[in-house]
């Protein structure tokens, strides 16, 4: 997403507090065929309930196949209606109304109401959901006709329509929800032929779909969860599947010399990282961990040189507010120094970082040790945790899905807060990159994420696939809606 676009969908809000959508692309070369995919972050405890974390697996099969949500971020990061057509704020960008599309069916024949969005969203009133930190903020949603809602959100959000295309927030059918979310029922554009979690899913195409002649171009989509990333790379070598995602850079050459297959390689937002958990988590212990990072060295000896140097904010350099704000230096010295200041002295680091952390997670670790001690945390014990950092299309939602850990955890916190709650309700462009520019840059100083790689998506395909000249890269394959976006060649 430019800059420049995002400028004039906030201008043309602000001016007439109207986003309106029309949600349709032209049409690709034809129609048919399967598509079949190797995927990473399939797990066994995998389902349909949109408040379990999903990995690239399940946000492919479920926003990306059979369910839909109200908006959808498009391959060139602007703003799209998907079950919704239009939506109008108020100046303070607190009240929303938003209208639904006509004619949407669910695969067990019931149309799409106003209630079941309500019903939708409100699962994820749960503090378990992984939407929870983005429907917490809605004081009020009601139905003020079949087909329109009004959100009275907590404070004014002027990217609030974006958030509604969150992966989470999903449309299931209010007068069975635990059906749905048992079988799979949704109004997208494959209807659910089988699913083993974790394992396997297969997708039948829907007929008379409001995406005709717009998007769905497979008859079929079959998606193989596969964690080992070598294990995805040999499938797709061998012709099991005709796309993989999340490569290891050691793929490139496999893929170079096979005139079969070809690389999409995007930057994005997925940047690698750790956390240390409440009980270990203090102020010293974070900047020895920033200063212990060599984020070069990270980059190319883990990443394979297909990345950059993070930056310790979940705000990456796909987001237009974007600043660069730059992490302390590499600095063994002063990393020692603060690991004394914060009692850690001579006492190792219990550190979880399984290699389905991120790709070379153990590596990094390897890497961290020659400066800290480390050792394998105990089952249950606070920890520093191994972790990806997703990124989203704003930087409010990046933000606020983990506000504590990328806040600082000291006396500057509430000036954190109240600046994040003040960039969130603004319009004006120069405005919010003065406000976000301040948010990374006491995320670089003094925030509890601590990301020093922003890796590029590496994503294989068979030259029998076509995909767009513009394909998103908020998460893997075209934002996992391959499904919905790719045709056969």
């Amino acid at each position: 997403m430019t800059t420049l676009r995002r400028r004039r969908l906030l201008q043309s809000a602000l001016a007439a507090a109207v986003l309106g959508a029309s949600g349709l692309a032209s049409r690709p070369a034809r129609a048919g065929g399967v598509l079949q995919a190797a995927l990473s972050g399939g797990s066994a405890a995998d389902s349909w309930d949109p408040r379990r974390p999903r990995g690239v697996f399940m946000v492919a099969a479920s926003q990306g196949a059979v369910f839909d949500t109200l908006t959808e971020v498009a391959a060139d990061g602007t703003l799209k209606g998907e079950l919704a057509t239009g939506w109008e704020a108020s100046p303070d960008a607190r009240r929303w109304t938003v209208t639904l599309r006509d004619g949407v069916s669910f695969h067990n024949g019931r149309r799409l109401t106003a209630e079941d969005v309500l019903a939708s969203l409100a699962l994820h009133r749960d503090p378990a959901s992984p939407a929870h930190a983005l429907v917490s903020g809605i004081e009020e949603m009601r139905a003020i006709s079949p087909r329109d809602l009004r959100f009275t959100l907590r404070s004014g959000n002027a990217d609030f329509p974006y958030l509604l295309a969150d992966p989470h927030l999903v449309i299931l059918p209010a007068d069975d929800m635990a059906e749905a979310m048992a079988r799979g029922i949704g109004t997208g554009l494959y209807r659910v032929e089988r699913f083993d979690p974790g394992r396997r899913f297969i997708g039948t195409r829907v007929t008379e779909h409001w995406k005709d002649g717009s998007a769905g171009w497979f008859d079929r989509v079959d998606f193989l969860a596969l964690a080992d990333p070598e294990a995805r790379l040999r499938a797709l070598a061998e012709g099991r599947v005709d796309a993989a995602d999340a490569l290891p850079p050691a793929a490139l050459a496999t893929l170079d010399s096979d005139p079969r297959l070809r690389l999409i390689r995007q930057t994005g937002n997925l940047q690698y990282g750790f956390a240390a958990d409440p009980g270990l988590d203090s102020a010293d212990l974070r900047l020895a961990l920033k200063h212990a990072m060599d984020r070069p060295r990270l980059v190319a000896e883990v990443l394979g040189g297909y990345g950059q140097p993070g930056r310790d904010t979940p705000i990456g350099p796909a987001n237009p507010y974007f600043s660069g704000a730059t992490p302390p230096a590499h600095d063994p010295d002063r990393a020692r120094f603060y690991l004394r200041r914060a009692g850690l002295e001579g006492i190792p680091l219990p550190v979880s970082a399984a290699e389905a952390a991120f790709p070379g997670a153990a590596q990094a670790v390897d890497l961290l040790g020659e400066t800290l001690p480390l050792r394998p945390a105990s089952p249950g014990d606070p920890a520093l945790r191994a972790l990806i950092s997703p990124g989203r299309a704003t930087e409010d939602w990046s933000l606020s899905m983990a506000p504590a850990a990328c806040a600082p955890c000291d006396a500057s916190r509430a000036r954190f807060d109240t600046l994040l709650q003040t960039a969130r309700a603004e319009f004006d462009s120069a405005r919010r990159a003065e406000l976000y520019a301040e948010l990374q840059m006491m995320g670089a100083s003094s925030g509890g994420l601590i990301l020093p790689m922003a890796a590029d998506h590496l994503q294989g395909l068979s030259r029998r696939l076509a995909t767009p000249a513009t394909q998103g890269a908020l998460w893997q394959m075209d934002d996992a809606r391959m499904a919905e976006r790719w045709w056969i060649a």
